[in-house]
């Protein structure tokens, strides 16, 4: 039993002691002195690794995203959401027909510190997003994003790609393509062949498409998701896999001051500002995330003071925390922060597209996986397993982006059990041998294999799954894996059902890359691949944003409804907590980068933390 005042870490210890760490290397070694300022939190779920080619993960990618730079970056505090220059001189100069985009970047910024760099600071020059862009084409590294280059259609590349594949060589890093060329020392130049008017999006992620130093892949390999080497904030000190991962400001960072403006109806954003207007970021010296994946010790660390930040209270903790939706008084009267926003996500489960009992676009294999989806009970879900944080979903389209329409009503929330079972009944899904559960038409049982993880919260969606498909008369086991692993075989194809989160950027293409057929195996977990569908998502891609690009995002969404390759469940509504010697604790649904935005009154955490 769990009890105030037992620290987690000690809980913990015997799990960690096995762990094998790796340590930052002699160049990166931290001062002696310990750094005055931590900030302390947790990961639900284990990361995989950093290298921006291959990471696919949020909880990898969080990692990735405070060590490296991407050219551009989303404004921290504005609403809705923008972009901004970051490593680039300016925004990127684009042609009139948006097939042309050319990055200039600042002189004088520097990767950190890294044996790679034999002892010499090395600067950030274009070559380097050339290469990391290049990269990702690289059939070496199975590159997990690749999708998101590939759709926007870089000249040449996927030509050098197919190529290397073709005749089994490696991969022409040296040959010059349009697509991706450096003009000069700070000037890189992307060509793409179809216009894509948001592209410049794409290069706003740092977790992904961060600057990549070329001596750093040949010095480390194979082993590049063990040595991150980046121009960001932060790198990395300590990385036990799967327990504790360690951070630490990057001196070679260069100069960048907290210049956010606050929106006028943010309160919490306004008093941010007030305190660190004008001071050079990052404000904290260390970040420590522990893994700890049931919610009861995540809870309690924060609670004992242990961790400074707990992202995502648990729902089985929301009628404690925050009765009525406001921060309960006893946590009030500590001085805790409640930041409470609705998520640019979907919670889904997907039905694999290729699997021979619920894959497939015959009439009767839509109407099992639309049976299925009427028979979940949504509501009940929201309440009695995530305790109201969260709101139904109606289309893999996520709210606060380009493209969500607040007021569509569809089947993906209906609850509709009669309807469900009428369904199975007419397309021949009946108990054919008297054993109680529903058979296939051609009389082979019908045994539903749904994908989970062990801890707590993932085991009560899967007991209300077991009672929805009980009441439908349809069996169903359960398969439980971690994480990881689990999504190790969601992207070889190998699973019939898994729930899974997807947060995407400030567009709805984001998610509907869900369902586009050429991201089979990377965004597009279901392998859905529908010629209509594929037709509109293509359409709306290259339209700039108005009526006629919504009429094809509409499309998209109803296709996707229609055909059921995702139960889209709910838009989660996280609540975060800070201590009271957190300062500046806010969150944008769009960035993960938000480490160097927050302080900690260091006097007061010694003062009153564990």
């Amino acid at each position: 039993m769990f009890r105030r005042g037992l620290p987690i870490r000690a809980l913990l210890l015997a799990a960690a002691l096995a762990v094998p760490v790796l340590h930052c290397t002699a160049a990166d070694a931290p001062a002696q002195d310990a750094p005055k300022k931590v900030l302390r939190y947790a990961f639900r779920v284990a990361e995989t690794g950093f290298d921006p080619a291959q990471l696919s993960d949020l909880y990898s990618a969080t990692i990735a995203a405070n060590i490296f730079d991407a050219p551009l970056a989303i404004e921290f505090l504005a609403r809705p959401a923008r972009v901004k220059p970051n490593t680039a001189a300016s925004m990127p100069e684009i042609s009139p027909d948006f097939k042309t985009y050319t990055f200039t970047i600042r002189p004088g910024i520097y990767f950190a510190d890294d044996p790679a760099f034999k002892g010499q600071k090395r600067e950030l020059v274009a070559a380097d997003y050339v290469f990391a862009i290049k990269r990702h084409y690289d059939p070496r590294w199975k590159s997990p994003s690749l999708y998101l280059l590939e759709n926007n259609k870089l000249v040449g590349l996927s030509e050098l790609r197919r190529e290397a594949i073709e005749k089994k060589k490696p991969f022409d890093y040296e040959r010059e393509v349009e697509g991706a060329r450096v003009l000069d020392r700070y000037r890189f130049q992307i060509r793409l062949a179809e216009s894509q008017p948001r592209f410049e999006e794409t290069l706003s992620d740092p977790a992904r498409f961060g600057a990549v130093a070329r001596e750093v892949v040949e010095m480390y390999g194979d082993k590049m998701m063990e040595h991150p080497v980046g121009t960001g904030p932060f790198r990395l000190a300590e990385w036990r896999r799967a327990s504790k991962i360690v951070l630490e400001r990057n001196p070679n960072f260069r100069e960048e001051f907290y210049n956010e403006e606050a929106p006028a109806d943010d309160p919490i954003a306004q008093k941010a500002v007030a305190r660190l207007k004008g001071k050079r970021l990052p404000l904290v010296d260390r970040v420590e995330v522990s893994i700890i994946e049931e919610d009861q010790p995540r809870w309690l660390a924060f609670q004992n003071r242990e961790h400074e930040v707990i992202e995502e209270v648990p729902a089985g903790y929301a009628d404690l925390v925050m009765p009525n939706g406001k921060l309960a008084p006893h946590l009030a009267k500590q001085g805790i922060e409640m930041v409470r926003y609705l998520r640019a996500d979907v919670h889904t489960t997907y039905f694999g597209m290729e699997n021979p009992v619920v894959g497939g676009y015959t009439p009767e294999k839509v109407a099992l996986r639309r049976a299925i989806a009427l028979a979940v009970d949504i509501d009940k879900e929201i309440r009695l397993v995530r305790k109201s944080q969260a709101i139904p979903g109606q289309g893999p389209i996520a709210p606060n982006t380009w493209g969500y329409d607040a007021a569509l009503r569809s089947e993906m929330s209906e609850y509709n059990l009669p309807r469900a079972k009428a369904l199975l009944d007419m397309y021949g899904y009946v108990d054919r041998d008297g054993d109680g559960w529903r058979d296939q038409p051609d009389g082979q049982p019908l045994v539903l294999e749904y994908a989970t993880e062990p801890d707590q919260y993932k085991r009560a969606l899967a007991e209300q799954w077991h009672k929805n498909m009980d009441a439908l008369g349809i069996k169903m086991v359960f398969k439980v894996g971690q994480w990881p692993e689990n999504l190790k075989a969601s992207r070889a194809g190998k699973l019939m059902m898994w729930i899974v989160g997807w947060s995407g950027g400030p567009d709805g293409q984001a998610f509907l890359q869900l369902g586009y057929g050429p991201n089979k195996g990377q965004a597009n977990h279901a392998r859905f691949d529908l010629p209509a569908y594929n037709a509109a998502y293509e359409r709306q891609k290259a339209l700039p944003n108005g009526p006629e690009r919504q009429a094809a995002m509409d499309e998209a969404q109803r296709l996707m409804i229609a055909y059921m390759p995702y139960k889209i469940h709910v838009h989660r509504i996280f609540t975060d907590l800070a201590q009271p010697w957190v300062i500046g604790y806010h969150r944008n649904v769009f960035m993960r980068e938000f480490w160097k935005y927050v302080d900690i009154d260091a006097e007061q955490q010694r003062r009153l933390a564990k």
